[in-house]
């Protein structure tokens, strides 16, 4: 099954299981790239959101026109921030940002009870190493890569390009099989 992929300078398709690394300088740019990722043949997608509470997931969706009804938004911040949690068919929280294996249970569960092409977000991996660590979060990233890639699902995996060493990078780049490259002044590049 391969999906198609609408974002400037990738690949018309990819295959199921691909995972891809958005790497950025800034977060401003992201959201159109990874609103881009969701809203071409998707018949359900998970946010997993380290960087914005729920309620700002589902603006973003609104302001670029994807469709939320598809959406599962994993929460991670309203309890750090001290926000109301109400879980609904398509909101779930974890306790706490640091909790990479409610993260993991989430996005394994979102995976076994949806069928079509499947979807997932991690915005972001640099929030992940932040509240958790750098050797706890590549250890979850490498779990989400494999659930991915047994249900035939793609993913879109966010890394702040200023925050991690060059070694913590070249880590990153080896588990992913393809690398879309938002540049400081908003073009894009792609290896794949």
């Amino acid at each position: 099954m391969d999906y198609r992929l609408a974002i400037e300078n990738a690949p018309e398709t990819i295959s199921a299981g691909t995972c891809l690394m958005l790497l950025h300088t800034s977060t401003g740019e992201t959201d159109r790239l990874d609103t881009d990722f969701f809203k071409t043949d998707t018949d359900h997608l998970f946010i997993l959101s380290t960087r914005t509470t729920a309620r700002e997931v589902k603006q973003k969706l609104d302001h670029y026109d994807v469709d939320a009804s598809k959406a599962v938004i994993l929460d991670t911040l309203s309890i750090e921030r001290g926000y109301s949690r109400r879980s609904s068919s398509n909101v779930r929280y974890v306790p706490s940002p640091e909790d990479l294996d409610g993260m993991i249970d989430a996005i394994r569960t979102f995976l076994e009870t949806h069928d079509g092409k499947l979807r997932i977000s991690i915005d972001s991996v640099t929030e992940m190493a932040y509240y958790a660590d750098e050797e706890r979060t590549r250890d979850a990233v490498e779990q989400i890569v494999d659930l991915i890639d047994a249900h035939d699902a793609v993913g879109l995996f966010h890394v702040a390009r200023s925050v991690h060493s060059q070694d913590v990078l070249d880590g990153y780049r080896e588990l992913f099989d393809g690398i879309i490259d938002l540049h400081g002044d908003g073009t894009v590049s792609c290896e794949f």
